[in-house]
């Protein structure tokens, strides 16, 4: 195993820097999430971090640890996301200039929320490798320093605080889950929990997108490897490869990887909305989607789920909620055929007022070619109080002799 007390060392002098300078975020227990799991359950909320995001932690250290010089040179980093607002924050908060290099294709929100923090904005190329290459050259160009997302060690120590700080709040936790991008974070943390709890088998388990198994295909073959990754909800942690530096961490460190559908993680970030009034993008509900998924064979019985961020697109999160819903089996589609005559509709409504349930939307459709002349087809989504009571909506209709042909 590698020595690792150059980076404990850093994670110490982080400690330091961060102090006063960023959030040190709670970790608090869910009750519903313990329920339903069978473990005793804390989320790591660096969602309430500064900038919504635990990137903010190693941005600033590694800015810091340029200081005075940086002044003079300024930064340069590419991102679409939560590492371009926690550059920003962290130069603007250092009195450092910022340039941040931005895909075309990254949302609006993001481009102004990181132009509100003073950094100028670059947009260029239509994916994050252009904008890679584009702030290379700027860096190049200028002198800036470019300041690297996560295969940097100072970034690295900077996200090792939230393991300290997990290993302090609650000493005998047994399995932490991390998700995983890079591999920043999870290096960091596993580098912040392990050895402050030596003695203890601590488990750290990293989670990613079954579109970007990169962590799960590094560990099959012993070394980075790169992969095609496609769109993802957990979007934040979609990356070809881990960093060369950061595999070196979790080859030693990281016990196991993990992979959750898309479906889990729109569940995911549903429950920590409604039972928990948690805002959690994408790749911050990963943890938690893993928890819900494979509770029966995560091992330990105190798990800590980091949930990293919470810079969620409005209109994604929209969908994600219809989504959720409908996992949970609290919104139906339902087609049903009817007699196309005055009232027939109108029974059929009456049957799921009674109920309780509600018409989100309906749809009539009497000019479909499979529909028999007569008859009409009728498309309804609904929301309804549980599964058991649409299970009993669809008994009733029927029984008023309302055809139901499919239920989605």
């Amino acid at each position: 195993m590698r020595d690792f007390t150059p980076f404990l060392d850093l994670i110490r002098e982080a400690r330091n820097v961060l102090e006063g300078n960023v959030h040190r975020t709670p970790l608090t227990y869910s009750t519903y999430f313990s329920n339903i799991t069978g473990k005793e359950v804390y989320l790591k909320l660096e969602n309430l971090q500064k900038t919504g995001s635990f990137k903010v932690r190693g941005a600033y250290f590694k800015i810091s640890s340029l200081l005075p010089d940086v002044r003079d040179k300024g930064v340069v980093a590419a991102s679409s996301g939560n590492h371009a607002q926690g550059v920003a924050y962290s130069a603007m908060k250092l009195g450092v200039k910022a340039t941040i290099v931005m895909p075309k294709s990254a949302p609006p929100y993001k481009v102004n929320a990181t132009k509100s923090y003073g950094a100028e904005v670059i947009l260029e190329g239509d994916v994050y490798d252009d904008a890679y290459a584009a702030a290379m050259r700027k860096s190049k160009e200028s002198g800036a320093y470019f300041i690297h997302p996560f295969d940097d060690p100072y970034v690295i120590a900077g996200q090792g605080t939230i393991g300290v700080e997990i290993a302090e709040d609650l000493p005998d936790v047994d399995t932490v889950l991390v998700p995983v991008g890079g591999g920043g974070l999870i290096s960091g943390i596993s580098l912040g929990v392990k050895p402050s709890l030596r003695g203890r088998s601590v488990k750290i388990i990293g989670v990613e997108p079954e579109v970007d198994p990169k962590l799960k295909m590094s560990f099959r073959v012993g070394r980075p490897v790169t992969v095609k990754p496609m769109h993802s909800l957990a979007d934040g942690v979609v990356t070809k490869s881990l960093g060369r530096l950061t595999f070196e961490v979790i080859r030693d460190l990281v016990d196991d990887a993990l992979t959750v559908g898309e479906d889990d993680i729109a569940r995911a970030m549903y429950l920590l909305l409604e039972r928990a009034k948690l805002l959690a993008e994408g790749a911050g509900a990963l943890p938690l989607a893993a928890l819900l998924k494979y509770h029966d064979v995560i091992p330990g019985r105190k798990v800590v789920a980091v949930i990293s961020g919470g810079n969620a697109d409005l209109t994604t999160l929209y969908k994600v909620i219809m989504r959720g819903l409908a996992i949970e089996g609290r919104l139906a589609r339902v087609n049903i055929k009817l007699k196309d005559e005055p009232g027939a509709l109108k029974r059929a409504l009456e049957v799921v007022a009674r109920k309780g349930c509600n018409i989100v939307d309906i749809r009539h459709d009497r000019m479909n070619p499979s529909v028999k002349p007569g008859i009409a087809l009728v498309e309804l989504l609904i929301e309804s109080p549980s599964p058991e009571t649409t299970d009993e909506l669809l008994k009733e209709l029927e029984l008023v002799g309302v055809k139901v042909i499919r239920h989605v």
